[in-house]
């Protein structure tokens, strides 16, 4: 089957679609894509490397890193072999290591891109590669179009490597330690010192993905008390898909009451989405904790700039931003489309509900773990707990409910025939309240002339339709997300 990039990356089935034959292909179509596009930005002209000379230290590197995936380790290997061959350098993460700790590496190494083997959130039968261009974000769609392009023309001719010997006698493949830069960053980004003295008692929980070795130890090194959870790795994730929703977190939430803890955070399989937990395991949602974010970057922090979120993102960021007199800018689905944005300076803040966010100042790349640091700076700063400062948000915004539920469709023709329905025969009316606007930009997203919204969307990554639904109190939450279901199973 055709390798094709969904909305963050390439992911398939191990030893079905993603094998090791596969993933040289897509590494050489990278390779070729590097050198021979300088409208990307790439340097062509320097590439004075071939197979079997020394490689130049300023001549092009990429980076690569892996999640603690089955194999992970060897697939990114193989990944270095093939660039090796192709005449481009590589710095290899001595450890699994977050897909923002190697997008920001790639940055700070002046990298022309780099390439991290993970599925992220999919269940451990998936694995899947990220290609990080030199902007250190999510490849854009002309990227992702000519690398395709060249898979295709290749078809299915085997792709050379250099022998691992020879790369690393070498130096075309060198062992990296990418957690110092990191750090680096994270605590330039931050306030230390306000985290350090707030004495907040923290847990982690690692899921067994790429946060273990990163996010407690950074925490203690700002000399916070920290309780770190499923680090030990688990190529299974424990049998469950490493995706921090309150579901998976029952462990956290038994911790965070037993131990009274201030606060909790997850990350999933390379921790570029984050989960957050206030005192007593309450969970605060990914739309939430956007907003207050915000509110933290622009009251605490007194920053200033544009916002932008994706499509079925909650609008109480909006109402946060508005009340501040900052501009919001609406992308599709994908962080590829809001870290566009965040490279031109202008947007403080980029997020969206799946549980990406980042800001300013940082690599265009959705990081959970400097999501999961500015919840703890914030109740540093404010000394609250953030149920509490949710609410005082809610007095002066209004209230935002909302939900995302996942269906699974039982094939392609149920999928075909429900987006025809949803494409043909829109509904005009939901729970007795009229459809002010239908935007299909990315899927279907029903606004209601009540300010309720409906959304839903087929997945790029797994055979699922997404619901979104968002009200002002939970009861017109409840009936919309029942319209949505009914909607979806061809009763409306």
């Amino acid at each position: 089957m055709a390798i094709k990039f969904g909305t963050s990356g390439w992911r398939a089935i191990m030893a079905e679609e993603f094998t090791f034959q596969n993933v040289r292909r897509l590494i050489h179509a990278i390779s070729a894509h590097v050198k021979e596009h300088p409208e990307f930005g790439y340097a062509s002209s320097d590439y004075r490397q071939h197979a079997g000379k020394v490689p130049d230290s300023e001549g092009p590197t990429v980076v690569i890193g892996y999640d603690p995936r089955f194999q992970g380790d060897e697939f990114a290997r193989e990944a270095a072999l093939v660039f090796a061959h192709d005449g481009i350098r590589v710095l290899m993460s001595k450890e699994d290591v977050p897909t923002p700790a190697l997008a920001w590496a790639v940055l700070e190494k002046k990298a022309v891109g780099g390439v991290c083997v993970t599925a992220s959130h999919n269940p451990s039968r998936y694995n899947g590669i990220k290609w990080s261009p030199f902007w250190g974000g999510p490849a854009t769609l002309g990227v992702t179009d000519d690398i395709e392009h060249r898979l295709g023309v290749m078809g299915h001719a085997l792709v050379k490597t250099m022998p691992l010997v020879k790369a690393e006698r070498d130096q075309w493949i060198v062992q990296t330690d990418l957690k110092p830069g990191y750090f680096k960053q994270l605590r330039s980004l931050l306030d230390p010192k306000a985290l350090k003295n707030s004495k907040l008692k923290i847990g982690v929980d690692a899921m067994h993905g790429a946060a273990r070795g990163y996010l407690r130890p950074f925490l203690e090194s700002l000399g916070l008390d920290v309780i770190g959870i499923r680090e030990e790795r688990d190529v299974d994730f424990a049998g469950a898909s490493p995706e921090p929703d309150p579901s998976k977190l029952k462990e956290l939430i038994a911790l965070m009451k037993k131990d009274k803890l201030h606060i909790g955070m997850a990350c999933d399989g390379d921790a570029d989405r984050f989960g957050i937990l206030d005192q007593g395991g309450e969970w605060i949602s990914a739309n939430d904790v956007l907003a207050l974010t915000l509110h933290h970057l622009v009251k605490n922090r007194g920053q200033r700039g544009s916002v932008a979120r994706s499509l079925m993102t909650s609008h109480f960021v909006d109402a946060v931003a508005k009340g501040h007199g900052l501009r919001v800018r609406e992308t599709p689905v994908g962080f590829k489309h809001i870290g566009d944005l965040l490279r031109t300076g202008d947007f403080l803040l980029g997020g969206e509900e799946s549980g990406g966010l980042s800001i300013r100042g940082h690599a265009p790349e959705k990081d959970g773990l400097l999501a999961c640091l500015l919840m703890a700076e914030l109740v540093a700063f404010e000394k609250k707990p953030l149920v509490k400062i949710r609410q005082e948000l809610f007095k002066s915004y209004g209230e935002f409910h909302n939900a995302r539920m996942n269906f699974e469709l039982p094939d392609a023709k149920f999928m075909k025939d429900l987006n025809d329905r949803l494409r043909v025969k829109a509904p005009t009316n939901l729970d007795g309240t009229s459809v002010w606007r239908i935007d299909d930009t990315d899927g279907y997203k029903f606004i209601l002339k009540d300010g309720r919204w409906l959304g839903l969307r087929f997945s790029g990554t797994e055979p699922v339709v997404r619901l979104y639904a968002e009200a002002h109190n939970e009861k017109d939450l409840k009936a919309l997300v029942a319209e949505g279901q009914r909607i979806i199973e061809g009763k409306k």
